[in-house]
């Protein structure tokens, strides 16, 4: 499968493979995904959750076998006091666009590179609508954009409407928005319609754990058995065909090479996809 587009042209591999939750097992982890075939890692500067230096270990491992920076997609993200604990990679005190610089050249750091593929805001500062704190720390990610030491912005845990406001107000609308996506809430169709309409990437995330019923569902089953997969495959394959970029965090290694299988070993008919998108209803 060829590499996703967003409206700004910019080339993003298919599958990319997250490190939430990895711990100390964050670099051996990030190895194998790349040995295994991931191209694009996602990770954030944010220690509840995240260990970004851990990443970085990986990737220096990684060039020393010959890998080169360019053939790698880095992306990380902003993450606001409110999701941090009180480890934060910035001045807590200081202004947000202060912030926002404090982390990002943070990351740079841990991650040994002088610029990132795609800069994520981690969620807005509210549930609905989008504050003054929101735009202030657009403002300085759009700034790293223009700059080029990011080549893509995005933002995360995004409802609808606030992902509509970002993109009729900002100067620079988003090119990601990664979002955890329910089966029960439509796979989230709200926001990949908008996502659709202004050329932005969807990206997936816990499509497995938060999906587990569909999982179990007999005509899921039934599709697996019918193109030679598991389910979990199914799900991946699906949400790739409905234009999704899916993340797996798997961490065995067996799971890994089972997930990229489904850019090239079958597709699913389109009588498949409509079945699987009706176990929402």
């Amino acid at each position: 499968m060829d590499n996703l587009k967003a409206y700004n042209d910019v080339g993003v591999p298919p599958f990319m493979y997250g490190t939430a939750w990895k711990k100390d097992e964050t670099t051996r982890l990030v190895e194998l995904a790349v040995d295994s075939g991931f191209a694009a890692i996602d990770t954030a500067n944010q220690l509840i959750h995240y260990q970004e230096t851990l990443v970085g270990e990986a990737l220096l491992s990684l060039a020393k076998k010959g890998l080169k920076r360019e053939s790698l997609f880095l992306q990380t993200k902003f993450t606001s006091v409110s999701g941090q604990d009180h480890r934060t990679p910035y001045d807590q005190a200081a202004d947000l666009p202060t912030q926002v610089q404090q982390s990002f050249e943070s990351s740079l750091q841990h991650l040994h590179t002088d610029y990132l593929d795609s800069y994520v805001l981690h969620g807005p500062y509210s549930r609905w609508g989008l504050s003054q704190a929101d735009w202030d720390v657009w403002g300085a990610m759009e700034a790293f954009y223009h700059a080029g030491t990011t080549k893509m912005i995005g933002i995360s845990n995004v409802q609808a409407d606030q992902l509509r406001e970002l993109c009729e107000k900002s100067s620079v609308k988003p090119m990601m928005v990664q979002n955890r996506c329910y089966a029960v809430m439509g796979w989230d169709k709200d926001v990949r319609e908008i996502c659709q309409a202004h050329g932005i990437i969807y990206q997936g995330f816990s499509l497995l754990t938060a999906n587990q019923d569909v999982l179990r569902d007999p005509q899921v089953w039934d599709i697996a058995k019918r193109v030679g997969a598991n389910p979990m495959q199914i799900i991946f394959r699906f949400a790739l065909q409905i234009g999704m970029l899916p993340l797996t965090g798997t961490t065995d290694e067996s799971h890994m090479k089972d997930d990229l299988a489904v850019l090239t070993q079958f597709e699913l008919a389109q009588s498949d996809l409509q079945t699987i998108e009706a176990l929402a209803l």
